[in-house]
């Protein structure tokens, strides 16, 4: 199949079978599809739009995120995961105000520049949104290829990345540029799906490498294993008599950056001990929830709440700027991780319980 063919049918099926009225869709703006692309990396399209559209009605513009607070814009991204895209969302977004006058960036080179901003996520933006010729490369578009040409390998290899890019690039049409890009995202994400692919329904099948060897799901190839590491932590609980619950904002670097979480400890000293010398507080009552694992992309992370009532009347705190009493009555508007969101559930679920017998 020449390049002309392989573009031509991948636009005949996305008129009649592709997405084109996702929200972003819709008014197709720089803005709103750098933010649809951003929650889009690594979460499926049915999970972002309802975050997109609570986003996009809380900040409609560039400047609207670039005012502001972190906190918010956590808040807004709580469920999400990966929250250093959120973080440097913000940061872009006050770039973009800073050094651009408040106007979207028009150029690769200027888009690439900003922060979590690649080379396949700028070219999305330029082509859906400016009609400008660039390929895209997203995990979506690396599968159709890999099986297309039968392209051999891990795709996280720079050699392999750069024989993907080079048939994005051969692939790419001079025209039709914003339906092409969002075609072979959307091949990838309804036929040429990572498991149990639809070959049968695809537009390529009858030039696809993978297909005419029975190969579908040996590419794109897997990531060489590696022994996961495991952590431990205690997740502290902490409730003053008023029934707030004590969390601290994490550093803005590292895992969870900038979310408010519970205070954490070690496992190797009693909790009570850590307690008293972290913050001078005592004990009254201890219970203990059922300890879970949550997994980040290079470490198991084993999580053992452990629920804290104090004795005596304590509203104290090391670090106020790090530090605050949650009223699990009040609205939140703040970031939490996804460990944390679902605790605070189980603990407000409970206190319902008890009120109503």
């Amino acid at each position: 199949m020449s390049d002309d063919q392989f573009a031509d049918r991948l636009l005949a099926w996305f008129s009649q079978h592709g997405r084109h009225d996702l929200p972003w869709q819709l008014e197709r703006t720089p803005y709103r599809v750098w933010v649809s692309e951003i929650m889009l990396q690594q979460t499926q399209v049915v999970t972002v739009i309802p975050y997109f559209n609570r986003f996009i009605e809380s900040f409609p513009n560039i400047a609207a995120l670039a005012n502001a607070k972190q906190d918010d814009v956590l808040h807004h991204w709580t469920g999400l995961g990966y929250y250093a895209r959120a973080r440097n969302m913000h940061k872009a977004a006050k770039t973009i105000v800073d050094q651009h006058k408040g106007q979207f960036p028009s150029s690769l080179d200027d888009l690439i520049n900003l922060p979590g901003v690649g080379r396949s996520t700028a070219g999305a933006i330029l082509s859906l949104a400016n009609e400008q010729r660039h390929p895209i490369l997203d995990g979506n578009v690396k599968r159709v290829l890999s099986r297309y040409h039968g392209v051999e390998g891990w795709p996280g290899k720079s050699e392999v990345e750069a024989t993907l890019w080079s048939y994005a690039e051969q692939h790419t049409p001079d025209e039709l540029i914003s339906s092409y890009t969002q075609a072979i995202m959307d091949l990838g994400a309804t036929l040429c799906i990572r498991r149990k692919p639809d070959c049968q329904r695809c537009p390529l099948s009858n030039d696809c490498f993978a297909l005419k060897t029975d190969r579908q799901h040996d590419f794109p190839g897997s990531k060489p294993k590696s022994t996961m590491p495991k952590r431990e932590t205690i997740f502290a609980i902490i409730e003053n008599n008023s029934g707030e619950i004590l969390l601290e904002q994490r550093p803005p670097a590292g895992i969870w950056g900038s979310l408010w979480c519970f205070p954490e400890f070690s496992t190797d000293k009693p909790i009570e001990m850590s307690l008293l010398e972290k913050y001078g507080y005592k004990v009254k009552h201890k219970s203990e929830f059922k300890s879970f694992k949550h997994t980040f992309s290079h470490f198991h992370l084993m999580i053992k709440p452990i629920h804290i009532k104090l004795k005596g009347q304590t509203n104290r705190i090391n670090d106020a700027k790090l530090s605050t009493w949650l009223n699990l009555d009040a609205e939140q508007q703040l970031g939490f991780p996804a460990p944390v969101v679902s605790i605070l559930k189980d603990i407000n679920s409970k206190r319902v319980v008890l009120d109503e017998s």
